[in-house]
């Protein structure tokens, strides 16, 4: 029913983990193609997804490759330690990706989402705290120490703010700096509000910028740009058609044994959902009151765990002076 719903709605899931969670809801077996290994915490949970054969990509939805989820309910307390180690977890996940990549290459940073709009700010935030080094290898060498990367930053804005394709702009700076690798964050859509800001995925396939809400634009990936992307997300809003339904469900839940539950029409309900939803055309996206809290956090872990994992040569204290 889920699944139904999902796609009446034009709803895409950006979390290959609820991607396959809701395609083994619909068969109850492991789908052919995807291999999971988990990996406990003290504050949460590891998930990678990997998608292996094509026939897999077909059912998930989404490119063959390696999609990393850590989960940890603690990034919406006010806990700076468990904080710390949630970003030292994702720094230890992105440097599989980043080990490749000598000392003096080149990495792209890129910001993307909209600035004006909180649930679309990770990004930029991400940008505004990250540590840059490029300018720094072309004017101040001496200021350098052993195992600093040069890294630039980008963050482009939306088609609605510049009138440009956020891929153009990043590919005619690719064309002009010549990265070894972009690294892509983004604010996604989850399809359970426990996921708003609470789950950090990697994804080495690239990015849709926008298609979890049904505002797809152009690609940014190995493809498009020429070099391999990164992606790195998280959820800031759901759609309310799935909250809607996961309403219902829990209503129903509790009339399991009255004569209400035995007449339901699953068909009826989206309906009902429909009605509810036509003022907005049906893409209505929710997040909660608190979302400029929740992005500075998340962005700050985000932050921290990209400039460890691209200059592990540095201490915390050179962070903050570089960043400084």
């Amino acid at each position: 029913m889920l699944f139904d719903l999902f796609r009446s709605f034009g709803v895409n899931l950006d979390l290959a983990l609820e991607a396959r969670e809701l395609v083994r809801g619909k068969t109850g077996q492991e789908i052919p193609g995807v291999r999971v290994d988990r990996e406990r915490f003290e504050h949460g949970e590891v998930t990678i997804v990997h998608i292996i054969e094509k026939a897999a990509e077909t059912i998930m939805g989404k490119p063959v490759g390696t999609y990393i989820t850590i989960e940890a309910p603690v990034l919406r307390e006010n806990h700076p330690a468990a904080h710390h180690e949630v970003s030292q977890i994702l720094a230890r996940q992105l440097e599989r990706f980043v080990a490749h990549i000598p000392e003096y290459g080149n990495i792209l940073l890129v910001g993307l989402g909209n600035w004006r709009a909180t649930p679309d700010a990770l990004g930029p935030k991400v940008i505004e705290m990250s540590l840059v080094t490029r300018h720094l290898y072309n004017y101040a060498p001496q200021e350098l120490k052993g195992g600093m990367r040069s890294v630039s930053a980008l963050a482009p804005g939306v088609l609605g703010l510049t009138g440009i394709e956020t891929a153009e702009i990043i590919k005619g700076v690719v064309e002009k700096i010549r990265p070894e690798l972009i690294i892509a964050i983004d604010s996604l859509a989850a399809r359970s509000v426990t996921r708003i800001c609470t789950t950090i995925q990697i994804a080495d396939t690239g990015i849709s910028p926008g298609s979890g809400i049904g505002n797809r634009r152009a690609g940014i990936n190995q493809e498009s740009m020429g070099v391999p992307v990164i992606a790195i997300g998280v959820p800031t809003v759901v759609h309310a058609a799935v909250i809607s339904q996961d309403t219902i469900n829990a209503y129903l839940e509790q009339l399991q044994t009255t004569p209400v539950n035995a007449g339901f029409n699953p068909a009826l309900a989206r309906r009902a959902i429909e009605k509810v939803l036509e003022p907005f055309g049906g893409n209505l996206t929710v997040t909660p009151k608190e979302i400029d809290a929740l992005i500075a956090t998340t962005a700050k872990v985000i932050a921290g765990a990209v400039s460890l994992a691209l200059h592990p040569g540095l201490t915390e204290d050179d962070y903050s002076y570089y960043l400084h």
